[in-house]
């Protein structure tokens, strides 16, 4: 059983995640003494939506491409509008996200950002939940979509939205807590 202490947690994003998605977590998991890389397409800086306006900027540790997930526990995805749909046609961040699936890393989707798990084929016949408006996309993925604060399906944390921060990154802790998860390809 890992200790979160020791985990390698990396955050993917691009312009417009959701700020409190993205700076929450990512803040939450090292105050509890874990290490927090966040990834970006091009390695550099990004700036968050935050409500209705551009919110501030969050530097990045690395491209994506860059990331290896053998030296990660974990793999957090932010939510926001534009984010999530940008990331989900950048063909190295999917590979990133079908790669610490397939290895039973924690992967864990809050928002919106269940569209990348869509892209990446990972949610077929899984429980799941996702911001409301993205309800028939992972639905029509396969996925089984709940009304719930946080849903973990073997290694694979989803939430709604902010409100539900600290229930996602608790969560996360659990799931990188118990190791590795050995789960069959989405059916």
């Amino acid at each position: 059983m890992p200790d979160i202490r020791q985990a390698r947690i990396l955050i993917l994003a691009t312009h417009g995640f959701e700020q409190s998605e993205l700076v929450e977590p990512r803040d939450q998991l090292r105050n509890i003494g874990a290490e927090v890389d966040v990834a970006t397409p091009d390695g550099l800086p990004i700036r968050g939506w935050n409500a209705t306006d551009w919110g501030e900027t969050v530097e990045a540790d690395l491209k994506i491409g860059e990331a290896r997930p053998e030296d990660y526990d974990a793999l957090v995805l932010p939510g926001g509008v534009m984010n999530p749909d940008k990331l989900r046609t950048d063909d190295t961040a999917i590979d990133t996200v079908r790669n610490f699936i397939d290895t039973g890393k924690v992967v864990a989707a809050i928002c919106h950002a269940p569209w990348l798990l869509v892209q990446a084929d990972a949610i077929r016949g899984r429980d799941v939940t996702s911001y409301q408006s993205i309800r028939r996309d992972v639905e029509n993925a396969g996925g089984l979509w709940m009304d719930r604060d946080v849903v973990a399906d073997n290694g694979i944390v989803t939430s709604r939205g902010p409100q539900d921060i600290p229930a996602f990154v608790a969560k996360i802790v659990e799931e990188i807590q118990e190791g590795l998860h050995h789960r069959a390809r989405a059916i």
